[in-house]
């Protein structure tokens, strides 16, 4: 448990980091400061080894040969010794790894915890009868049918009289309210049951249809109020209107529901490790060379590369299926063309601007979370993007650095902040559009445990040493659909599955 409250730890923690890294946003100084209390809290835990003194007196076997453990060997054991657990190596990676600007940091205080959701739903009634019997239905059900019936299926009931299917109540009434912003799925209001399950019920209405239905692929499930939020659910019809007195006082409430659900999160790790000969050590240091100092460097290197890896390209698939949901429920793409025939260069470019202001506002649309907040951009296409920075005739308020030394973040487009990827190959075309959020809600969240720990020891038979590096964290999928905060488009015939552009846009 944390001993002391999170402004009495940033109090303490935030000047040390500042004066160390030279960190001053306010945001990492809140988590790396927790980060630092935990470590602190890690070590004193740990720190109690007992130490036998051999004296003259006593026949003490003292602490003996340091040794490893081997893992694979149960019958060999280590030493016991505590490798020691560098803050400020810890610290040196967390500066250094740009894909912490990109989701929230939630400091854990183990290697395992829980993380929770509530889901709220439109009930009143149950999907399964009770005992075998009948049952009220939900006031709403979302019902899944194959892709390849869908377009059929919806068009057939959309063609309906009253959009309801069947008409008599042999199998109860389902009248179509509309699809699922999020997934596509049909949602409909439900009455006049009359199977034990909706689930039954619903496959034998659609079989009514002219429509082809299989009805092993249908599914039916609650309609979830926060992402497919439906009008007149407390109101007096569909169009959101309110009750009169008279009405409000005859009619019965309709019910809502929540469930808790929670998600196990365990911390994954990240190793490395590399040696040096003695004569290395010996040698270097008539060049003013620490050669352990530098092998440590190159090791918290390949962490923060491993890791800044690991968040975008969990970032990459949120976003694309994001981009394919989009595309299925709402019939958008914001794939883009460029081409300069009969037109400027720096119009066509400014039109990769309003792309990633539509990628913002279409993740906003559907997280209603709020808009992007930063972009991921190949090297040509973060070139591009500083090359009509200043673009006089059709402004657009941005603090793009026209700087060509600006290898990670470029600036800002209409407040979302743009970084430059150098893993992108030069004729990648992907842009990836993403809000960070404050861990509260949906959305890749970076958890970590031991942010980098480093152990040293001596080879038995050179003497050189090794140094070995770890990281633990976890990296979770928050929230209910997380996707939704992430999306992904290509330029030039590139798409989100298909990175390269057909050709050079400078």
């Amino acid at each position: 448990m944390n001993a002391i409250n999170a402004s009495e730890i940033r109090a303490t923690w935030s000047p040390i980091i500042e004066s160390a890294t030279g960190i001053n946003d306010s945001e990492k100084l809140a988590w790396m400061s927790e980060y630092c209390h935990n470590h602190k809290l890690y070590e004193d835990a740990n720190g109690a080894v007992n130490y036998m003194t051999v004296g003259t007196s006593m026949n003490l076997q003292g602490m003996g040969q340091v040794s490893l453990p081997n893992p694979g060997d149960f019958t060999t054991k280590g030493s016991g010794d505590k490798a020691p657990t560098l803050l400020p190596l810890a610290m040196q990676v967390a500066a250094q790894t740009i894909g912490l600007d990109l989701v929230p940091v939630i400091p854990m205080a183990g290697p395992m915890g829980l993380l929770s959701y509530l889901d709220f739903t439109y009930e009143g009634g149950r999907l399964v009868g009770v005992n075998g019997g009948n049952a009220n239905a939900p006031t709403y059900v979302k019902v899944d049918v194959l892709d390849a019936e869908f377009a059929a299926v919806k068009a057939e009931i959309e063609g309906l009289t009253g959009d309801a299917i069947p008409a008599d109540t042999t199998y109860g009434r389902y009248e179509l309210v509309g699809t699922s912003r999020l997934d596509g799925k049909l949602i409909f209001k439900v009455s006049l049951t009359k199977a034990a399950t909706v689930l039954a019920d619903a496959k034998l209405a659609l079989d009514s249809l002219t429509a082809t239905v299989t009805a092993s692929g249908v599914t039916v499930e609650l309609v979830k109020a926060l992402e497919d939020h439906i009008p007149g659910f407390a109101a007096s019809n569909v169009a959101g209107d309110p009750f009169s007195r008279e009405g409000g006082e005859q009619t019965p409430d309709n019910i809502m529901g929540l469930s808790l659900f929670s998600k196990a999160v365990e911390a994954k790790t990240f190793q490395v490790a590399a040696a040096v000969t003695r004569e290395q050590v010996q040698d270097l240091k008539q060049f003013g060379v620490d050669a352990v100092a530098q092998v440590e460097a190159v090791l918290t290197n390949e962490l923060t590369q491993g890791i800044n890896n690991v968040i975008i390209k969990n970032l990459r698939t949120l976003a694309n299926t994001n981009a394919t949901a989009a595309g299925i429920s709402l019939g958008v793409t914001i794939n883009l063309s460029t081409s300069v025939g009969g037109r400027t260069e720096n119009t066509e470019y400014r039109k990769i601007y309003t792309n990633i202001l539509a990628a913002a506002n279409l993740i906003a649309n559907r997280g209603r979370r709020g808009a992007g907040n930063f972009a991921v951009v190949g090297p040509q296409v973060a070139t591009v993007l500083q090359s009509v920075a200043g673009y006089v005739p059709n402004p657009f308020s941005n603090t793009i650095s026209q700087n060509a030394g600006a290898i990670y973040p470029v600036g800002s487009i209409a407040g979302i902040n743009i970084y430059t990827d150098p893993r992108m190959d030069w004729n990648d075309g992907r842009v990836l559009v993403g809000r960070k959020g404050d861990g509260n809600g949906p959305g890749l969240v970076f958890m970590p445990y031991l942010m980098a720990e480093s152990v040293q020891t001596i080879a038995e038979g050179t003497m050189a040493p090794k140094v070995a590096v770890k990281s633990r964290f976890a990296l979770v999928e928050a929230g209910f659909h997380p996707e939704t905060m992430y999306y992904s488009f290509g330029i030039n015939g590139a798409t989100y599955a298909a990175p390269t552009m057909s050709g050079s846009i400078l």
